[in-house]
């Protein structure tokens, strides 16, 4: 009688031969429930997502406990619903694909249980995602764009400029020192005190204000080694708000965010494109949360026009976190025969970035 990891194992090699396989993604690294099913690395059947950004605003950010509790509650709703809208059942899917990490421990173990739990009763692989990696495969949902391309990660966690040389490889070309940039706009939000969640606050009163306001006193440029730094300027933002405090003057909080976020983003621009000159690509791509920020958007695109690069991005829903860049990940991963787990796989709260390593 074979064993549940051997009859894995089979069904897991049998999906490099089957350009339609349906596979089943689980998402909850953070405060998004999510759950959905893609076939064939693109096609999106299905994409649930249970937001918690209610629950965790009064709360002024993501309380790990709270979002542990909510996903055991959420979850298998949202598994039973990812498979009614896709019209397919368990025992059509080829593979289970679940968010290891990087991610809060507690909410990655709530995820990883259901996929496990659901794997095993129907005897299917599971697959494990790197939670960034899964942000640069959204761009591939709905489109042909195949590598290679540069990608930009700009996430609450994470801001990474990466080539990417095939489906499975990449070189890293930058990071940043300190603060990663969502990380910087969710510090500043809380600063000019904006409600959670800070960054699209603070994205949208940039648009009603003025850049004009000096936060560095002095030109940043792009570093040699093409490193960020995003916590001078969000020091900078704390020290302007306190003087103001201080002598009785009036907050001006929409300029003051589109100060903070054209000097952010104009560095991170023309870094990308002196990476885009080292990586020698065409195409840049946006991935994570931050991605759907309107300034970086245009930013990067008036970048592109000048320095003859195109750049991509994902729809707004498949910029945060979601389900179906899991799935689309897990495809490509078993199309080269990676990403096979067992069930003592564990989860991560951090996965280190080096010079070079498969994705």
């Amino acid at each position: 009688m074979q064993t549940y990891q051997g009859i894995a194992e089979q069904k897991f090699a049998a999906i490099a031969n089957k350009k339609d396989a349906l596979i089943l993604g689980i998402e909850s690294s953070c405060d998004e429930t999510a759950a959905a099913v893609v076939e064939g690395g693109r096609r999106v059947l299905s994409n649930i997502i249970a937001s918690q950004i209610e629950i965790h605003k009064r709360f002024g950010g993501v309380v790990p406990e709270v979002a542990s509790r909510n996903h055991t509650l959420a979850l298998p709703h949202i598994i039973d619903e990812a498979l009614g809208d896709a019209g397919v059942r368990a025992e059509d899917l080829d593979a289970v694909a679940v968010t290891y990490g990087a991610g809060l421990i507690g909410a990655l173990l709530v995820g990883l249980s259901s996929a496990k739990a659901f794997a095993y009763a129907q005897n299917l692989p599971l697959i494990a995602v790197n939670h960034i990696e899964a942000h640069v495969a959204a761009n591939y949902l709905g489109t042909e764009l195949t590598p290679p391309f540069v990608s930009l990660v700009a996430s609450g966690g994470h801001t990474l400029l990466l080539d990417i040389s095939s489906y499975n490889e990449y070189t890293m070309l930058a990071s940043t020192l300190d603060d990663a940039l969502g990380e910087a706009f969710d510090k500043v939000a809380r600063v000019l005190g904006l409600p959670y969640p800070g960054g699209p606050n603070v994205d949208k009163l940039a648009r009603e204000g003025q850049p004009n306001i000096k936060l560095y006193k002095t030109p940043k440029g792009v570093r040699s080694d093409l490193m960020l730094s995003y916590s001078g300027l969000k020091t900078a933002v704390v020290n302007y708000v306190h003087t103001l405090q201080q002598k009785g003057e009036p907050v001006p909080v929409a300029d003051i965010c589109a100060s903070f976020s054209h000097e952010a983003i104009d560095l991170l621009a023309a870094t990308a494109a002196q990476a885009m000159k080292k990586a020698g690509r065409d195409t840049l791509v946006l991935a994570g949360g931050v991605a759907s920020n309107s300034y970086l958007r245009q930013k990067l695109q008036e970048t592109g026009k000048e320095n003859g690069f195109t750049v991509r991005y994902p729809e707004p829903i498949l910029c945060t976190d979601n389900a179906a860049m899991v799935a689309c990940r897990a495809y490509f991963m078993a199309a080269e025969g990676k990403g096979l787990a067992g069930l003592d796989l564990n989860a991560k709260s951090y996965l280190p970035f080096v010079a070079k390593e498969s994705l």
